[in-house]
């Protein structure tokens, strides 16, 4: 998710993909767990990810 599109969400939305993402991390890493993804640097463009909506919700408070 590029910061442009992060920038237009609302606040609601905003949680709403935090916790969207969050599922999806949590999903990758017990898959990656069981048997290694094919491209692990997903975890980290998630994790990122997260990290971006965060910033924007705080922004916005």
């Amino acid at each position: 998710m590029k910061q442009t599109e992060i920038e237009k969400l609302s606040a609601q939305d905003l949680i709403d993909k935090v916790e969207e993402f969050k599922k999806k991390l949590n999903d990758l890493r017990m898959t990656h767990t069981i048997s290694p993804l094919e491209n692990p640097i997903q975890i980290r463009d998630v994790r990122r990810t997260i990290s971006r909506l965060l910033t924007a919700q705080n922004a916005k408070k």
